[in-house]
């Protein structure tokens, strides 16, 4: 193999915790268009290379590489061009590909960007071809648009927070548990910034960070900042509040200072602020914590995100695989897509690298082998559910607001170039741009 380098119900708790006795045989089961999935579906034998790229960390990347070689393996004429990173660059990088073109074959997609990449003809139609029978309407759903499927979901996943369980108790303090609120939250930094090192942080600067702001405004009743059909809607009093307590946060040491803070790389070994040991804890997701897993086995775990009057968490889709509109190779890799969803060796190769395993089928058939981390983030999913918050995909056309403009204004905050109100004003006058 060539190593180049809307609104959707809650997931099925119980798809996460079933164990049947049947034989799983998803890899040969019909699809709902009639078609065989894994070997039967495989067919022809043309020398076919299909280019593919995803985003994560160093376990994903071992992971995903091993997968193809095994699909490889079965069928002697596909073979890949992977392309992998971490989460910095990547969205830019694929948006830049996709306008030239140029995009690759099989492209991991967030959910965030599913309606703008839809929305420009840019995905090929997943509708036929890929057996989706296992796996929660709900889940498959959430790869639509305008009834059309352009993604097939390959994790279930959930908001939540990782930290440093050793640390945490080495220093004596107590744990966050799950259903703990804001107020808990700050005073565990509080009190974990007493008996640290003073190069050491309890917290992230969440500042410049639109999924935590996003979790704070919901959890305070006020819905979503940017709604799910595309209006503003920042409440002003909530960011003022929440910008506000992050600058005492930062005046006491709590959390980093901003010359640290935007050092962070999410999912990176050395450049984590988590990994690193920088800071005890951050926002995360379910289907994050194997690469925390595989940097320290056994440092980390998982708890709920804090709560206001309201939850703050929600459920989602950890990630899509989608195909590109371009591509020549659509077939083919809707075949690898139903191979990498539905069989077996597949599920042994990547375990939870993406998220708890979409297929009912291929759950059962996995959950005894599951190691401690894995059944960590199925826990996570399980305290999230009962009552998470909707999930919002994203506003069709709002991505850069949210994942750009936001960070940017916010870290002038941080470093001191415009008060928390000038800032409210900037995210006001730029979001006219989108409307």
């Amino acid at each position: 193999m060539n190593k180049q380098i809307k609104r959707w119900g809650l997931l099925s708790v119980t798809a996460l915790t079933a164990v049947s006795l049947a034989a799983c045989g998803a890899n040969t089961k019909p699809n709902e268009a009639g078609q065989a999935s894994g070997d039967a579906a495989a067919g022809g034998d043309k020398p076919v290379k299909l280019r593919i790229v995803w985003w994560g960390s160093q376990a994903r990347h071992d992971a995903t590489l091993k997968a193809l070689d095994a699909y490889t393996k079965k069928h002697p004429n596909v073979t890949f061009e992977p392309e992998f990173s971490g989460f910095d660059g990547y969205a830019d990088k694929l948006a830049t590909q996709a306008a030239a073109k140029n995009a690759p074959d099989i492209i991991q997609m967030d959910p965030a960007w599913l309606a703008e990449y839809s929305a420009r003809n840019q995905l090929a139609d997943l509708s036929q071809g890929i057996n989706t029978a296992d796996i929660d309407k709900s889940l498959v759903d959430s790869g639509k648009y305008k009834d059309k499927l352009y993604a097939i979901p390959l994790g279930n996943n959930a908001t939540g927070m990782v930290f440093n369980k050793n640390a945490v108790d080495k220093l004596g303090i107590t744990p966050p548990a799950n259903g703990w609120t804001w107020d808990q939250y700050f005073q565990f930094g509080k009190d974990a910034k007493a008996k640290l090192e003073k190069d050491k942080y309890a917290l992230m600067d969440a500042t410049n960070d639109y999924t935590v702001y996003s979790s704070y405004q919901i959890s305070q009743g006020k819905g979503y900042p940017i709604t799910v059909d595309g209006k503003f809607n920042i409440d002003k009093d909530t960011y003022l509040t929440f910008v506000k307590k992050y600058a005492d946060l930062r005046k006491d040491g709590i959390v980093p200072p901003p010359d640290i803070a935007t050092t962070d790389k999410e999912s990176d070994a050395k450049m984590d602020l988590m990994n690193n040991d920088t800071v005890l804890m951050k926002r995360s997701f379910a289907a994050l914590f194997p690469g925390y897993e595989g940097v320290k086995p056994g440092a980390y775990t998982l708890v709920t995100q804090p709560k206001g009057a309201q939850s703050s968490g929600f459920l989602k889709p950890s990630m899509f695989w989608s195909v590109s509109a371009d591509s020549k190779n659509v077939e083919a890799s809707k075949k690898f897509i139903d191979w990498f969803v539905n069989d077996q060796e597949a599920a042994d190769i990547l375990t939870t690298t993406r998220g708890v395993p979409v297929s009912k089928k291929v759950l059962e058939y996995l959950t005894p082998k599951l190691t401690a981390a894995d059944k960590l983030q199925i826990e996570l999913i399980k305290n999230v559910a009962p009552d998470a918050q909707p999930f919002n995909p994203g506003a069709k056309g709002w991505s850069n607001y949210t994942a750009k403009d936001f960070k940017d204004i916010g870290e002038k905050v941080m470093f001191g170039k415009i008060t928390p109100e000038a800032a409210y004003d900037e995210l006001v006058k730029k979001a006219k741009d989108y409307q």
